[in-house]
């Protein structure tokens, strides 16, 4: 059976048991309505302009705050896994740094940049820059050092070992760690427009849906949105990797 059937199987599954739960009285329907319902709700929600927006506002904060993170991270990452010396230097700080919540710094990112979509697009910056930084720092550690002496001994420049081994090399699990961001990129865009009361965004709306009659079913469609958002991005991104890596994983089954 291919991966998306079973996946879909899965999650018929999941609904199946979540109806019967509800239906047989095992919780609350007001605090948490039926699938059936909540599908419901949702199909209506996406035929809605205003839902629509908020839906766009989300992704486009995603989609900065991704192209900015890439852009921090990669370079970065090919600079200190290129030279140990800076890595090492640098590792206290990173190591606090990394372990921070994102959340716990909401209020810092408002005073900082403002309440508005910056807030989120930061927030969602610093937390997905650091996968990304580590899976390049790692892909340069684990290059075979008999391939970057083979360039040099054949001439190559610096430059030329970077650009014809390093890089090729690293790409994949630099594009692995683009991936593992996404998520998390959403994640943070989603919760900062719950937490911090944006004015637009999935988060906004989820927040709206609790607090103004505590509408359950809406606050769920909302949220079964932003997951099926994640479970898109990942799949084209999971699907994209395996077409431009398709050399790595083979390279790698042939290995193991």
């Amino acid at each position: 059976m291919r991966p998306i059937f079973r996946n879909l199987v899965g999650l018929a599954a999941f609904l199946v048991i979540w109806e019967a739960v509800v239906r047989l009285g095992l919780v609350n329907e007001q605090d948490l309505p039926p699938a059936s319902v909540v599908l419901g709700r949702t199909i209506e929600l996406l035929g809605q302009e205003p839902f629509l927006r908020d839906v766009i506002a989300t992704l486009l904060a995603w989609a900065i705050a991704m192209l900015v993170a890439i852009a921090i991270a990669v370079p970065a990452g090919l600079l200190l896994g290129s030279l140990p010396g800076l890595r090492k230097a640098t590792t206290a700080i990173v190591e606090f740094l990394r372990p921070i919540p994102s959340v716990a710094l909401i209020p810092l990112a408002i005073l900082v940049v403002g309440g508005g979509p910056e807030s989120k697009i930061a927030l969602a910056i610093y937390a997905s820059i650091w996968p990304i930084l580590y899976n390049t720092i790692y892909a340069f550690a684990e290059i075979d050092p008999l391939l970057l002496d083979t360039a040099k001994s054949c001439g190559a420049k610096k430059g030329r070992v970077l650009a014809s081994v390093a890089l090729p090399h690293a790409a994949p699990f630099v594009f692995t760690g683009i991936r593992m961001s996404s998520a998390v990129a959403l994640i943070l865009v989603v919760s900062t427009e719950f937490i911090a009361g944006a004015a637009t965004g999935i988060g906004k709306f989820i927040l709206e849906a609790s607090s103004g009659g505590g509408r359950m079913d809406l606050v769920l469609a909302g949220t079964v949105v932003a997951g099926l958002l994640g479970y898109l991005i990942n799949e084209g991104l999971e699907r994209l990797g395996n077409r431009l890596f398709r050399w790595h994983t083979a390279t790698t089954t042939e290995a193991a």
